[in-house]
């Protein structure tokens, strides 16, 4: 066999192939995609942003903020220094917030609430679970919060062990416009409507911090006809409790007590909306987390008013944190002015469902795409990021800036890069090690501006006290005194 022969082509082949390669290569489009390691479940898009594309993407883009001085009105006597558009926080608009810590933190009165929606980037409780525990570690409490009945997430929760039966229908604000019950705040609703075998959910606490028992288990759920239905906690009750669906939200208390772990099994409770069970200690600061693969942000917009506020009624909120954005970077625009237009009206239908709460935007991280074969910031991050300034600042909430936080330009690289790594293969998501990161500058940003508003709090004057003349009236004549 001539093996020089083979060799020969073989060569031939391979610089012809480069010298094709660097004549084409101009034509080539710039942005290459690269292949994500992240399982193909995550990427979901919620049929709201597809509907919000195809309606106002080509809006154009207009009204910046950009060269404006954003200035603060005083409430209740504090007024936070005024900003510019590039290092906006917005923290005078987390003043109720502040208080609220303030009263914990001095008075040891009162408890503060803070539900916190995001996407696959706070998927299993990542960066949720750590800014839960930096907060409780200051302003004490105890529990994970609200958690679904299923969850999506379950397997890869490390705050939580949360197992269920598979015969649960669930719905989802992301899948389904019309519900046949209202989303709970969680933006499901669950239905136990297998009727020959029994729905269950089972919860174990693990050994996170803060959250080593399962405390004061309490179950929510809906309204419904359905008058027979009873749940069992555990296989030491044979009595069972009855559930009493009668209004449009009702809460049963599983146990006074705590406990390591708990199985509730759910009988002849067809057609009754379920939505979760709630673990927290009625003390200190309690943190929800309502993350969504796939989810925009604006799903949150088709919250049922007067649901929302049962659920205020029972929960009472402080804060609304909202962190979206890497669902929105996958459509090949840098013009974002329609995505701002719908989230600040979420933003205000927000306020409407949660009279007096807080609400503060975490921006896009950084997220790299290929450019001529090598990893940098997608042209998207930067539009992205100034449209959810934007919103922030029209719909009066605090922002946190994620992107310049976390190194800004090349940031993803660095993280996936960094030994050991902080984020994953995809450039998108963080791994556990980064998700601490985030929490942590998002924790130590709302921490700064607390001192602050304690330093203006010592400096602010006391109210004047209004004079109130009194009026005397005589002989149908007026006389002030």
């Amino acid at each position: 066999m001539n093996t020089s022969k083979y060799f020969i082509q073989a060569l031939l082949v391979v610089v012809f192939s480069t010298l094709s390669f660097i004549v084409f290569k101009e034509f080539l489009p710039k942005k290459i995609f690269p292949e994500s390691t992240v399982n193909s479940k995550n990427v979901v898009v919620d049929s709201l942003l597809l509907e919000a594309i195809a309606e106002d993407g080509a809006l154009k883009e207009k009204d910046t903020l950009s060269n404006k001085i954003i200035d603060y009105k005083v409430v209740n006597g504090i007024k936070f220094p005024d900003e510019t558009f590039d290092e906006y926080q917005g923290n005078q608009y987390l003043v109720a917030f502040f208080e609220k810590l303030y009263q914990l933190e001095t008075k040891k009165q009162g408890n503060v609430r803070i539900a916190y929606f995001g996407d696959s980037m706070t998927d299993g409780d990542l960066i949720v679970k750590d800014f839960r525990t930096y907060l409780q570690e200051r302003f004490g409490g105890q529990g994970v919060g609200f958690v679904n009945i299923t969850s999506e997430s379950a397997s890869s929760r490390s705050s939580l062990t949360h197992e269920f039966s598979g015969n649960w229908k669930t719905q989802s604000y992301l899948k389904v416009k019309n519900p046949s019950r209202a989303f709970g705040v969680n933006g499901h609703v669950f239905f136990a409507n297998d009727t020959s075998n029994v729905a269950w959910v089972k919860f174990k606490a693990t050994k996170t911090k803060f959250a080593t028992e399962l405390h004061r288990p309490t179950l929510f759920y809906g309204s419904s006809s359905n008058k027979s239905g009873k749940v069992f906690c555990n296989a030491s009750d044979t009595i069972g409790k009855k559930l009493v669906p009668n209004n449009i939200l009702n809460t049963l208390t599983l146990s006074d007590g705590n406990f390591k772990s708990l199985k509730v099994n759910f009988s002849k409770a067809d057609s009754i909306p379920f939505y979760g069970v709630n673990f927290d200690d009625g003390k200190g600061i309690h943190v929800d987390n309502f993350s969504n693969r796939g989810n925009s942000g604006l799903p949150l917009g088709t919250f049922d008013k007067s649901t929302m506020k049962a659920f205020h009624a029972k929960l009472d909120y402080d804060l609304i944190v909202l962190q979206y954005g890497a669902n929105v970077l996958n459509y090949g625009t840098k013009n974002y002015t329609w995505y701002e237009k719908r989230m600040t009206k979420v933003v205000k239908h927000l306020k409407e469902c949660f009279p007096g709460v807080s609400i503060l935007i975490v921006s896009t991280a950084d997220k790299s795409s290929k450019y001529d074969l090598e990893m940098k910031t997608d042209s998207a991050v930067i539009p992205l990021n100034k449209a959810q300034k934007q919103y922030a600042i029209k719909s009066e909430s605090s922002f946190v800036n994620l992107y310049t936080l976390m190194g800004g330009d090349g940031s993803m690289v660095k993280w996936v890069e960094a030994v050991p790594a902080k984020a994953n293969k995809d450039y998108t998501h963080f791994n556990h090690r980064g998700a601490k990161e985030v929490a942590n500058i998002i924790y130590s940003q709302i921490s700064q501006g607390y001192e602050t508003y304690k330093n203006l709090r010592k400096k602010r004057k006391p109210a004047v006290p209004v004079k109130i003349e009194a009026v005397i009236i005589k002989n149908d004549s007026i006389h002030e005194e």
